[in-house]
């Protein structure tokens, strides 16, 4: 097959889907790997180490004109033309988020395999567990750094100092970006505090670190008293190819301390903060009801260069699969993948995906054997 990796357009996006050992992987495996001129350079890998291990660099018709393509962002405005009925496209995609781009997908009679819903057995989420990890570690240190007075906020060292209390990190949701965001948060000595309405979850947390965070049954009422009395709140709550619940409504917003912030990691799913909207790199904040808001949606590629490699080193053997079996052998073989498949010949075929737009989900298999 011949696989195509297009440069990130995204704003701020700096991640490449594939590092010189995939294309390698991909070669040997007989596939033949074009990608765009210059798509490394932000990642620190450049044209000449991807053509030594194997890749043919093209420019971006050539890249898009591959079989499949292999992206990190879903498609945006640039790309729509794009698209067409025998593309095969791998990537995240967040149509819950998106529904312009899924109806672009829809009208193009596209393949579109999405990141966030290749699913295990188990329920982990292989493909999005990487860059919720490195969300969620960045999602402390953003927000200690806004907390300084100089950008706006409270004036508030997450540590404390001998004699002076900590601040107060809460954080809703103990998944992946969750436990990470408090794991940072803890090893910078604040007061921390996990919710989350799954008690086996919190159980393990508890253990791990042996009562460092403090772990709360999620509800309302809990989520109301721990907002208000914190400096940083992070949200961190995901529904798999779903939009996220709003766990924070405008009114808790309004009661919560002067110059304090938030950071909605969960705004790629539509946010779980009622008074958050999508930010980007160039322009990340904004302040409402005198509380700072950092929403961007691409937030691992502020630091391409570990993300494009947590991420490839996640997605390279479902490229090599969907490269190798095509997208309905790699189905038939693959349960994880099934999930993954969001759109097929202008059906959409993930559940979740489905009830977030408000329409009827075809069958994945159903869909790719027509």
């Amino acid at each position: 097959m011949i696989v195509g990796v297009p440069a990130e357009v995204k704003e701020g996006e700096h991640r490449v889907a594939v590092t010189p050992d995939g294309v390698r992987e991909l070669s040997v495996a007989g596939h033949r790997v074009l990608i765009e001129r210059g798509a490394g350079e932000d990642s620190a890998i450049t044209d000449a180490e991807f053509s030594a291990a194997g890749a043919e660099t093209v420019s971006i018709d050539g890249a898009w004109g591959a079989e499949m393509v292999v992206k990190v962002k879903e498609p945006q405005p640039a790309e729509y033309g794009y698209l067409r009925d025998d593309l095969l496209l791998f990537t995240y995609l967040h149509l819950a988020a998106y529904p312009d781009v899924a109806r672009r997908l829809l009208d193009a009679n596209t393949t579109a395999v999405g990141y966030e819903t290749v699913q295990l057995e188990n329920g982990a989420l292989p493909l999005l567990a990487p860059m919720s990890e490195v969300a969620g570690r960045m999602a402390t240190q953003i927000g200690a750094h806004y907390l300084e007075r100089d950008w706006g906020g409270r004036g508030v060292l997450l540590g404390g100092a001998p004699g002076v209390q900590p601040g107060r990190v809460v954080v809703l949701g103990a998944g992946n970006v969750g436990w990470n965001s408090a794991w940072i948060a803890q090893g910078m000595e604040a007061e921390v505090i996990l919710l989350d309405k799954n008690l086996d979850r919190l159980r393990f947390v508890d253990q791990i670190h042996q009562g460092r965070i403090v772990t709360q049954a999620s509800n309302r009422g809990a989520i109301e008293r721990a907002v208000a009395d914190a400096d940083l709140v992070i949200g961190a709550v995901l529904v798999a190819g779903g939009r996220a619940p709003v766990l924070v409504t405008e009114d808790m917003v309004k009661g919560m301390k002067r110059g304090a912030v938030i950071v909605d990691v969960a705004v790629d799913q539509g946010g779980c903060i009622e008074t958050t909207h999508e930010t980007t790199h160039a322009s990340p904040t904004y302040v409402l009801h005198d509380v700072i808001h950092y929403a961007v949606g691409n937030m691992p590629a502020a630091v391409p260069r570990t993300s494009t490699y947590a991420l490839t080193n996640a997605t390279l053997p479902y490229v090599v699969e969907l490269a190798s079996k095509g997208v309905r052998g790699a189905v038939e073989s693959d349960a994880a993948l099934a999930h993954g498949v969001n759109i097929v010949s202008g059906h959409v075929t993930n559940k979740a995906v489905a009830t977030a737009l408000s329409v009827d989900a075809v069958d994945p298999r159903t869909a790719l054997a027509t």
